[in-house]
């Protein structure tokens, strides 16, 4: 199996341009940014994605993302920022470790969002919000 290359990262094999980091997680500067200021933040142990990451551990990479993001419109002038993970191949994630990306937005910039809205009857969304609900009370995964 390849190295990962987030875990080389959080152990300073690979250098990067970090903006904060503790034990358990870091942030750094994104090498193929969206937009000006693209930080990614990942835990330091290996999680391949949102499906086996710890919950503790996800609230402090979170936290630190909120973090960063909200000094981003007063250090680098944006108006907003997108934050999002890829789970798994289909959903675009390209390195199957734990990262959320903080992208910065600027009211010029290029990026658009890459999904439109499906049609969905309103019949089946009551079946998908039930049987989704339904499995979560199964599993007790509301807490």
């Amino acid at each position: 199996m390849d190295k990962c290359i987030f875990c080389e990262i959080a152990s300073h094999n690979i250098p990067a341009d970090i903006i904060s980091e503790n034990d358990e997680v870091m942030a750094f500067a994104d090498i193929n940014p969206a937009t000006k200021g693209h930080i990614l933040v990942i835990p330091k142990t290996h999680s391949t994605n949102l499906f086996d990451i710890e919950e503790t551990l996800l609230s402090k990479v979170i936290c630190l993302a909120k973090r960063i993001a909200k000094i981003m419109p007063e250090v680098l002038g944006c108006s907003g920022v997108n934050l999002f993970h890829s789970a798994g191949k289909i959903a675009w994630q390209e390195v199957m470790h734990f990262h959320l990306h903080i992208v910065p937005r600027y009211s010029r910039d290029e990026l658009r969002r890459p999904f439109v809205s499906t049609s969905t009857n309103k019949d089946e969304l009551k079946e998908i919000a039930f049987s989704l609900a339904k499995r979560l009370s199964q599993n007790n995964i509301n807490h």
